[in-house]
C-alpha cells in the first residue's frame, strides 16, 4: 500500500521545496480539510479554486502553483480517504483469523473512519462519477481493491458455514448499510462506531446466514 498522505502533483512535475516533510504534510493536509468543507457546501461543479482560496488562506496563484485543478483537490480527498481506510483495514485483519471476525473487523474499521469523517464521505458519496482519465482510474483501482479484500472475507466465511448466498450481491449490500450512515447517524441517540458496527455486523451476518435456511425451506417444499 502507498502511504497515506498523498503527494502533490503539480503540472510542471515538481514537488515544492519546503524545509521539512512534516510541515509539508501539515500544510496539505489542512488544504484538504478546508477543500473538503467547500465541496460539502458547495458541491464539486458549485465550488471554485477562488473558494477554494479562501477556504484554505492560500493566494490564487499559490494554489495553483500546488495543484493544476480542483480536480486534483477532489483526487487527493480521495484517495487519502481510501489508502488510510485500506491501510487500517490491512493492520486489523493481520491480527485475526476467525472469518466472522475479519468481517465484524471490516464493518468497524469502515465506521470508524466514516464517522470520524463525515464531510469526506459526504463527498466520496456525492462526487463518487467526477473524476476522470487518470485521477478517476487510479480511485477505481482503490475501490476494486476494497471491493475484492471484502469479497474475500465474505467467501470465507461462507465456506466456514456452508452458505450458498451471492458474495457479490452481499457485499454491495454491505456497503449500501455502511455507506449512507452521514445522512441519518446522531451521536445523541445512535451511539458510538462500536456500537453501530456491532450492530449493522449483526443485521449483515445472520442475514446471510438466513438465505441457507430460506434455500433449504424452499427444497423441502418443492
Amino acid at each position: 500500500m502507498a502511504s497515506s498522505t498523498p503527494s502533490i502533483v503539480t503540472h510542471a512535475g515538481r514537488r515544492p521545496a519546503l524545509p521539512s516533510e512534516t510541515r509539508f504534510d501539515r500544510q496539505l493536509g489542512k488544504i484538504l480539510e478546508h477543500a473538503t468543507e467547500v465541496f460539502d457546501e458547495k458541491g464539486y461543479e458549485g465550488a471554485s479554486m477562488r473558494d477554494l482560496s479562501r477556504a484554505s488562506g492560500i493566494s490564487l496563484s499559490g494554489l495553483y502553483y500546488y495543484f493544476e485543478s480542483k480536480e486534483e483537490l477532489l483526487y487527493l480527498i480521495q484517495k487519502h480517504a481510501f489508502t488510510t481506510i485500506l491501510e487500517r483495514l490491512h493492520q486489523r485483519l493481520d491480527k485475526a483469523s476467525d472469518p466472522e471476525l475479519r468481517i465484524r473487523l471490516l464493518v468497524l474499521n469502515h465506521l470508524e473512519y466514516f464517522l470520524a469523517n463525515r464531510r469526506a464521505m459526504k463527498v466520496l458519496s456525492h462526487e463518487d462519477e467526477v473524476l476522470k482519465n487518470g485521477f478517476g482510474s487510479a480511485i477505481r483501482a482503490l475501490k476494486r481493491e476494497y471491493y475484492r479484500i471484502c469479497v474475500g472475507l465474505v467467501d470465507d466465511f461462507k465456506r466456514q458455514k456452508g452458505l450458498e448466498v451471492s458474495s457479490r450481491i452481499a457485499v454491495l449490500s454491505l456497503f449500501g448499510m455502511m455507506n449512507w450512515i452521514y445522512t441519518w447517524y446522531n451521536p445523541r441517540i445512535d451511539g458510538d462506531a462500536e456500537e453501530i458496527a456491532s450492530e449493522i455486523a449483526d443485521i449483515f451476518l445472520h442475514g446471510i446466514s438466513a438465505v441457507r435456511d430460506s434455500k433449504r425451506t424452499k427444497k423441502r417444499a418443492s
